[in-house]
């Protein structure tokens, strides 16, 4: 299959494959740990409230403990500090099991999913992984960062189905204790293959990411486009349930997931046009066109099957938007701090799902489920607006007489 040579070629690198398929396994839990937890503490304390309070509190310690634990692995390398770090993490997760098994009061319940904040950002390593062995190799290394962000998608797809299979078919704790399982293997696995490691830096510059030019703008486009992400789901599961259909809400995200997916491996198959910093704002603007799509379907017919085809469409912008926002990210972060430089990224996003998670639901409650799909169309228009801006300052200086 001719669209697929780049691919063929990516692994046949030595190393490649064994250090991709132990990312992979530590990967798939990041979609598995929050609906695990929701389900687990939501069925044993009946309380949404707790569990949506319990995993908000663990997303606000990742984004304040992951740019640390990036820091570390840049300095010191990814076999001495991710291992350890996720072993504190799984640990974090079976306390949670316990305390919840074993009816302990709310407070360890918060204590405990904090704790997992320590898990490493995997697919920050496995970026620079691939930084490091196709270095001056751009149309390579476009190829493995599109395939990373296609990986990103596939787990956060098959991660909250798999979790509620467990959680449905054999006890509440198992998707849990699966995920912790599945985290810490794929972690030995990956940290084993010391090859193909990026080399720790004598010294690490002293410039840390969040102060080098053109990472401060970049940040705020991520936390728009985690804006997208967090309302977009929100809002999906309350239209499927004011039609009494919640059960299908899953499946209709994941279909967007998928055709972000598709659209990822089909990105990193072709040679990009431009430079990464011209095709940001293009591509933002492709999403927040694509993403009214899903509006009008829920406005003009209220189908479900219709807003899962939409969404679908619109989820192929996501991949080609989020590979080209890393590039750039991998362009403008200070030798030797790549992993910190994702990581703050990967922060921002976080950050950004957490605000739309909350004005989606404000709007679902206070307007109604069919208004709250103006919110990622919103934070899209937003986010070109933040794109089209660096652009535009650049374009000018470059006109600017010397």
């Amino acid at each position: 299959m001719p669209r697929l040579s780049p691919y063929r070629r990516l692994f046949r690198l030595p190393g490649a494959r064994a250090f991709t398929a132990g990312n992979l396994i530590a990967r798939l839990p990041m979609g598995m740990f929050s609906i695990s937890a929701v389900v687990m503490i939501a069925g044993t304390r009946d309380s949404y409230a707790l569990a949506g309070a319990v995993t908000a509190t663990g997303l606000a310690a990742t984004a304040l403990v992951a740019p640390w634990i990036a820091r570390l692995v840049d300095r010191h390398g990814q076999a001495r500090v991710a291992l350890p770090a996720t072993v504190i993490a799984v640990l974090g997760s079976l306390s949670l099991l316990l305390c919840v098994r074993h009816d302990a009061p709310d407070w360890t319940l918060f204590a405990s999913y904090a704790a997992t904040a320590t898990t490493p950002n995997t697919g920050g390593m496995a970026r620079a992984r691939w930084a490091h062995l196709l270095a001056g190799d751009p149309k390579a290394l476009h190829t493995a960062n599109s395939f990373e962000q296609a990986a990103d998608e596939l787990c956060f797809m098959l991660g909250p189905v798999l979790a509620a299979f467990l959680c449905g078919t054999f006890f509440p704790e198992a998707g849990t204790l699966v995920g912790a399982v599945l985290l810490l293997t794929g972690m030995v696995l990956f940290t084993t293959r010391r090859a193909t490691e990026p080399p720790v830096g004598a010294r690490i510059p002293g410039k840390a990411p969040l102060r080098a030019p053109g990472i401060p703008p970049l940040l705020a486009v991520c936390l728009a486009m985690g804006g997208i992400f967090g309302a977009t789901e929100i809002v999906t599961l309350a239209f499927a349930d004011a039609q009494g259909r919640q059960w299908a809400a899953g499946a209709v995200l994941a279909l967007q997931a998928a055709g972000s997916c598709v659209a990822g491996l089909l990105y990193g198959s072709v040679k990009p046009v431009g430079p990464a910093e011209a095709r940001l704002p293009r591509c933002v603007a492709a999403m927040a066109a694509l993403l009214t799509l899903p509006l009008l379907a829920a406005a003009l017919t209220g189908s479900l099957l219709l807003l899962a085809a939409t969404l679908l469409v619109a989820g192929m912008a996501t991949a080609p938007t989020m590979v080209t926002a890393m590039t750039l990210v991998q362009q403008r972060t200070p030798d030797g701090r790549l992993n910190e430089g994702m990581t703050l990224a990967v922060t921002g996003l976080l950050g950004g799902i957490a605000c739309g998670s909350a004005i989606g639901g404000w709007t679902v409650e206070h307007l109604s489920p069919t208004g709250g799909f103006a919110v990622p169309v919103t934070a899209a228009a937003l986010a070109f607006a933040l794109s089209l801006r660096r652009a535009s300052n650049r374009f000018t200086k470059c006109l600017a007489p010397h």
